[in-house]
């Protein structure tokens, strides 16, 4: 149930999400906003006008009951209406028009808002203003990742707190090793006196787990390397049918941003440039289908989204051979994402090496389950029981069946998004998303 939350909250993460999207906007001409026409990309000029008509259509004309503040705005920008093809021949206002009509939304949210001072915002403020920050943040993941993808160059985040070199501090190495997790009764999903939740984390249910055993940190570009120059990529018995008719049609033979160097080892693509792949740094760009290779080739599994969410907010109770009946909202308890726990917000540009940030741990002592990489579960996105859509009815229902749950966010995701119950979705062939994977042991019997 969403609670209130302090106006003047509300409007710095408003700001702060607005900010991020104007400094992925920058330095970008014309034909970078507009091309090319590609499946899993938006053009960027249609997209930071929809991200605003979000914002418009919640609050302005849903709460308040106002007028579109350009014609056509639903014509141009929504989503659930238009094709994503279609998306390039809308008679789009330029780039000034754009950013003009984004500011005239965004001081009219404030100025609904900076009456209230620091007092609590009502309820039904407080949901929808974080319904359409979180919603803008979604899609400054994407905007960054699209970067990747069609090589621009690397966005600059020093305005809103980011933008470092992943290699400053120095990298800090692997972490091998599984953890034990106790079998028993877990309650998958989040609590419904949880603050702010998506609908598809309604609501916790319960479901029995036997004990299992997972890594204590992601699969790292090491570990991959090795399967890869195992000719993993050309052995068909290590690829699920579907998985292997993926990877014919993408006709590659290792990770989408890798490129093999003649002296021996691997580059990997940043943005506009290469360098060397960094070994201990989590496997990323890589879909479900290659991560489920992976861990055929390595006598291992993908974890269910239950046995993930169990790994990373459940505690032992004092005999550790069961779960207390409680969760942690993040893995190292409830305090917010800081630095130290969990590479976030874009602070680093990419990933760290699987060992940092020890303070982040689990109670299990699995590390990085929250920042650095998303990461694949063998679970099928599918409604929790009960589920009913909020009012932003798209959100999840539209998606359930063909795609894949994922957890735990990435570098480039925002720290105010995220929690143990947060989850994501993309079809297994993504791998485009700042997506990665753990393993689990298989089961003895």
């Amino acid at each position: 149930m969403t609670q209130p939350v302090q106006a003047d909250t509300l409007l710095d993460m408003l700001a702060d999400a607005r900010a991020r999207t104007f400094e992925l906007v920058e330095g970008l001409d014309g034909p970078q906003l507009t091309e090319p026409m590609l499946a899993t990309v938006n053009p960027l000029l249609w997209e930071i006008g929809h991200v605003a008509w979000f914002h418009e259509y919640w609050i302005l004309r849903h709460l308040d009951g106002l007028e579109p503040l350009i014609p056509d705005a639903d014509a141009l920008y929504d989503s659930s209406a238009i094709p994503h093809d279609d998306r390039w021949g809308l008679p789009l206002p330029s780039l000034e028009d754009t950013i003009a009509y984004m500011t005239s939304v965004h001081n009219a949210l404030a100025a609904r808002l900076e009456p209230l001072g620091s007092g609590p915002a009502p309820v039904s403020d407080s949901y929808f203003y974080q319904l359409t920050t979180y919603h803008e943040d979604m899609h400054d993941e994407a905007f960054t990742y699209t970067r990747q993808t069609l090589g621009q160059p690397r966005p600059d985040f020093s305005r809103t707190g980011g933008g470092l070199d992943p290699d400053d501090p120095p990298r800090a190495g692997a972490l091998p090793g599984d953890v034990e997790v106790p079998g028993g009764v877990f309650w998958l999903g989040a609590a419904e006196d949880a603050p702010f939740v998506f609908d598809n984390e309604k609501w916790a249910h319960r479901v029995d787990l036997r004990p299992f055993r997972i890594a204590r940190a992601p699969v790292t570009n090491a570990d991959f390397a090795a399967f890869v120059e195992d000719g993993g990529y050309r052995e068909p018995r290590w690829w699920s049918e579907v998985g292997w008719q993926w990877l014919q049609a993408q006709g590659r033979a290792h990770p989408v941003y890798w490129r093999a160097q003649d002296t021996g080892g691997w580059l990997v693509k940043d943005f506009d440039g290469w360098r060397p792949l960094p070994p201990q740094a989590p496997v990323v760009h890589v879909s479900a289908f290659e991560a489920e290779a992976y861990c055929r080739w390595a006598g291992r599994r993908l974890p269910t989204e239950a046995e993930w969410e169990a790994a990373a907010a459940g505690e032992p109770d004092g005999s550790g051979r069961a779960l207390v009946e409680g969760k942690r909202r993040f893995p190292w308890g409830a305090e917010p994402p800081a630095p130290r726990r969990a590479n976030l917000d874009g602070r680093h540009l990419g990933t760290l090496d699987v060992a940092d940030c020890a303070a982040g741990d689990s109670a299990f002592g699995c590390r990085q389950m929250i920042g650095n990489v998303w990461e694949w579960t063998a679970s099928p996105f599918e409604p929790f029981p009960g589920f009913t859509p909020d009012p932003y009815r798209d959100y999840s229902q539209p998606w359930f069946g063909d795609n894949r749950v994922l957890r735990g966010g990435a570098w480039a995701t925002r720290g105010r998004l995220l929690r143990n119950t947060w989850r994501n979705f993309f079809t297994p062939g993504r791998c485009d998303v700042l997506a990665g994977f753990r393993t689990c042991a298989l089961d003895e019997d």
